[in-house]
C-alpha cells in the first residue's frame, strides 16, 4: 500500500503550511539512540533496510532517487544500513551511491552471509566488502540461520581478525524463534535481527531473552511489509498521536516498535525520499509508555 493514499491535504491545510514556512522552523529534538550492550556504543533507533527498495540496476533516474533517500537518511541522523547478498543488486548500489553522499562517521554497515555451503561463505563476504567499498563491516549476520553452524565459525574468525565488529544471526516473518533462543543461550553473539511489528508480536520472548543476555536487537519488517498501512487506510491519526509527536502513521508504527525496551534499532525500507523523512521523524520526540503501547496494540486489533 502506497503511503500517499493515506493522507489528502485540504486547501486550507496547504495554505497553513505555506504560512508556516515563512517563520523559522523549531530546532529538532535530539535523535533517540540506544546502546549496543556488548560495547556501550549507541545507535540511532531508526536505521534503514534495503530489501527490494535498493535492488536497482543502471536506470539513472532510479539511482538518483535512491541517492536522495540516502541523503535524507544521513541528514536526519541515520546510522545503520542493512543489506544482504539475497537482496539482488542492493549491495552494489549502496557501494556506488555512498561515496557521493556525506556520511562521515555515521554509517553502521550491516550485511549477511547467505549460502548453504561453508566454502562459499568467505568469498561471499569478501565480495560484499568489495561491493560496499569498505575495509571492514560493523555488523555481519547469518541470514535466516542458513548453515549457521558453519558460518558462525567464519564470523567469529573475521571478528578476531578485526574485519567485523559485531556478529549474530537473523530471521524474519516470525520463523524459527526456538532456534534463535537456543543460539542466544549457547553462542557468543552480539546481535540478533528479527521481525516485530504491531501485527506480529511473536518475537517478544526472543527479544526479551536477547536483552537479558546482553545482545542488541535489530527489528526488520516494522511495517509488516506495508500491510499496516493497508489496515489504517483512510483513517485519521488518533488523538494520542500528538502526545508522542507522531505526524503520520509510519511514525506511529515505528515508535511503537522502538519503544520496546529490548529494541536497539528498527530498519524500515523505502524507495521514496518523502517516506524516509517520515521514518526518520520517529527517531525524535517522546516514545509511548507501557500503557500507551498497549492502547496502540489494542487499537490495531480492532481494525
Amino acid at each position: 500500500m502506497k503511503r500517499r493514499h493515506l493522507l489528502v491535504l485540504a486547501p486550507a491545510t496547504l495554505a497553513a503550511v505555506a504560512a508556516d514556512m515563512s517563520s523559522a522552523a523549531p530546532e529538532p529534538s535530539p535523535t533517540i539512540r540506544r546502546a549496543i550492550p556488548r560495547s556501550g556504543e549507541s545507535l540511532p533507533v531508526i536505521g534503514m533496510g534495503s530489501w527490494l527498495t535498493f535492488d536497482v540496476g543502471t536506470d539513472l533516474a532510479q539511482q538518483a532517487q535512491r541517492r536522495r533517500v540516502l541523503q535524507r537518511f544521513f541528514a536526519a541522523g541515520g546510522g545503520m544500513i542493512d543489506s544482504s547478498p539475497m537482496y539482488g543488486r542492493s549491495q552494489w548500489l549502496l557501494g556506488e551511491l555512498l561515496p557521493s553522499v556525506p556520511h562521515e562517521g555515521k554509517l553502521v554497515a550491516a550485511t549477511k552471509v547467505w549460502t548453504p555451503f561453508d566454502r562459499l561463505g568467505e568469498g561471499q563476504l569478501e565480495q560484499a566488502l568489495a561491493l560496499w567499498h569498505l575495509a571492514r563491516f560493523d555488523v555481519l549476520l547469518v541470514h535466516n540461520l542458513l548453515n549457521w553452524r558453519g558460518h558462525l565459525k567464519l564470523l567469529r574468525r573475521w571478528k578476531e581478525q578485526g574485519r567485523v565488529r559485531y556478529i549474530g544471526v537473523s530471521t524474519s516473518h516470525g520463523r524459527r524463534h526456538d532456534d534463535v533462543m537456543q543460539l542466544i543461550r549457547s553462542e557468543p553473539l552480539d546481535l540478533i535481527q528479527i521481525t516485530y511489528n504491531l501485527a506480529d508480536t511473536s518475537a517478544e520472548p526472543v527479544m526479551n531473552l536477547a536483552a537479558e543476555r546482553g545482545l542488541a536487537v535489530v527489528i526488520n519488517r516494522p511495517f509488516d511489509g506495508g500491510d499496516l498501512f493497508q489496515a489504517v487506510r483512510g483513517r485519521p491519526l488518533p488523538g494520542w498521536a500528538s502526545e508522542i509527536a507522531c505526524a503520520n502513521w509510519a511514525q506511529v508504527f515505528l515508535k511503537w516498535v522502538v519503544s520496546h525496551p529490548a529494541v536497539t534499532c528498527a530498519i524500515p525500507a523505502t524507495r521514496q525520499p518523502g517516506h524516509m523523512d517520515e521514518n526518520m521523524g520517529a527517531g525524535h520526540g517522546p516514545l509511548p509508555d507501557a500503557a500507551l503501547r498497549q492502547k496502540m496494540q489494542s487499537m490495531l486489533g480492532r481494525l
